[in-house]
């Protein structure tokens, strides 16, 4: 079972212990882990932190997704200017 309230997208970069996470779901939701496990801890906290600030300052809070997913992907290449 996923206990998370948002989908999470966690990136694994060229480095093999270095692994990005993001939530398209959760605006300004990022972070980053060592392992795929670590990643889903760390997201498990950050995003009940984050929703936390988000009542805090008032603003919007998007709905609890009752069916997350979790996508493990490559970085994203970015353009080069």
């Amino acid at each position: 079972m996923i206990e998370l309230p948002y989908s999470l997208i966690i990136e694994a970069t060229k480095e093999p212990d270095y692994f990005g996470f993001y939530s398209d779901e959760l605006a300004g939701f990022s972070g980053i882990g060592h392992s795929i496990e670590d990643c889903l801890y760390k997201a498990k906290l950050g995003m009940a932190e984050h929703v936390s600030l988000l009542r805090e300052q008032g603003l919007p809070v998007p709905p609890v997704n009752k069916n997350p997913t979790i996508t493990i992907q490559n970085e994203k290449a970015s353009k080069a200017a």
